[in-house]
């Protein structure tokens, strides 16, 4: 928008009012945007900054998408410059999409559009500034800027024309209902922004954050050791975040009880995961048995770390067989006394793959306020038979050195242990389709 504010003095900024950045529950309020046609503006952010190779971040990006709506009512996906427009089908329903939208890895945030009249004998544009009204009038703010794209160079009035024309319109209608409000080009609490484009004329002002990062399956793929807590999924999801392949291996033990072990846990947060990435693979290792010939066989203190050794040993052999680059962990430097500095170096010199822990720097709060925000909290809040506190020491070691637990596994018979631990692991997969998460195949690791 190319107009100052209406009385020359500085635009004061307060606060960003909630009312900006909305919930897809919240979108439509008033000028209602549920029309017979919908559309979804979608901005991202990274994806600018690969150069040569942003094609192939955007392929993967508009792939994610259409998979993501393809049981919706997908209409027609196209990149007018910077952004991704998608045209729903008449008819089809605006909240399912925009809470499949909003898990898409590489979306910064999007936007739901009301399509505005479009008459090119209209040179004043009183459609598009109507359309625009109904947009901004239910929102909170004090000051705002218009922001036009014209991808259709055939449109009769150029940006520059566009932000004067709909900003002076919309500042008369606030100030004649005695609001005030301010031009802020620099800062604005609002912007009114405007896609011109072959197909239509769009509207929109409310931005609905999304997933970021990048999109999915572009950086290679892990193999993360997922406990049932709270710690290794969300780690999961934060190297899935940065474009990587993310398959599971999870090491479980008997509960007391029928079904108390924490295998359907495990499942249900790598469903919980998959509609990230779309595919997933998940093996399962029955843990309790050799956790018994390392009690037998070595020093307490040093109990735990040796399960985790040979957890990273046994994983390595899956993330061979899935083709992947490295193990993920949930580690959280000092949560507990195996994530020491010394015990995490300890534990970790047994890997030959590289082992990435991208909690390491996190607390509690942080990683819980992920979980919850991915939505696999509830899943890991639930009671279940862990298998790595059992047989827990006394005295756990704080600052093991890797000769010490080279010693300690000496009177152990590690190679077989994962044998062992490989032929007995049981191998499931699962798939997102048409908006549900499927269990595919379910087949013994040894035989795939």
């Amino acid at each position: 928008m190319r107009v100052g504010s209406a009385d020359g003095s500085p635009a004061v900024r307060p606060p960003v009012p909630p009312l900006l950045y909305l919930s897809f529950q919240g979108v439509p309020a008033r000028g209602d945007v549920s029309t017979s046609k919908r559309h979804i503006v979608v901005h991202y952010h990274e994806l600018w900054l690969k150069g040569g190779n942003r094609r192939f971040f955007l392929g993967k990006l508009l792939k994610a998408l259409r998979k993501s709506l393809e049981d919706v009512g997908l209409a027609k996906l196209h990149c007018p410059g910077d952004r991704i427009l998608i045209e729903l089908a008449e008819g089809a329903p605006i909240e399912p999409a925009m809470d499949r939208v909003s898990r898409v890895l590489g979306v910064a945030y999007f936007a739901v559009a009301r399509e505005a009249p479009r008459d090119d004998t209209d040179l004043e544009l009183q459609g598009l500034c109507r359309a625009a009204w109904e947009e901004v009038e239910p929102l909170e703010f004090r000051s705002f800027a218009v922001r036009a794209k014209r991808s259709d160079k055939a449109f009769p009035r150029r940006t520059s024309e566009i932000e004067p024309i709909v900003g002076r319109f919309l500042l008369d209608r606030l100030r004649d209902a005695g609001r005030d409000v301010r031009v802020n080009l620099d800062e604005p609490e609002m912007t009114c922004r405007i896609e011109v484009t072959p197909r239509s004329v769009l509207v929109y002002a409310r931005k609905i954050p999304g997933a970021g990062g990048m999109p999915a399956n572009t950086a290679g793929r892990l193999m993360c050791l997922l406990s049932g807590g709270f710690d290794s999924a969300v780690a999961a999801y934060k190297m899935m975040r940065r474009g990587a392949h993310v398959s599971f291996v999870h090491f479980w033990g008997g509960g007391a009880q029928p079904g108390e072990s924490s295998v359907h846990v495990a499942r249900a947060l790598v469903r919980k995961l998959v509609p990230y990435q779309f595919t997933a693979t998940l093996f399962l290792v029955p843990f309790e048995p050799l956790q018994r010939e390392i009690v037998n066989g070595a020093s307490e203190e040093f109990r735990v770390l040796l399960y985790r050794r040979l957890m990273l040993r046994i994983a390595e052999k899956f993330a061979r067989r899935d083709h992947s680059l490295g193990l993920i962990s949930g580690d959280s430097l000092g949560q507990v006394a195996s994530q020491t500095l010394h015990n995490m170096a300890a534990v970790g010199a047994a890997a030959e793959y590289p082992l990435y822990r991208p909690l390491v720097g996190d607390d509690k709060e942080q990683i819980m306020a992920l979980a919850r925000r991915i939505g696999t909290y509830e899943i890991s809040a639930e009671p279940f038979h862990d298998c790595c506190p059992l047989f827990l020491p006394r005295a756990p070691a704080l600052h093991a050195y890797p000769a010490d637990l080279d010693r300690a596994e000496s009177a152990l018979d590690i190679a077989e242990f994962v044998r062992r631990g490989v032929e007995a692991a049981a191998k499931e997969r699962f798939h997102f389709l048409e908006g549900r998460v499927e269990q595919v195949e379910s087949f013994r690791a040894a035989t795939a």
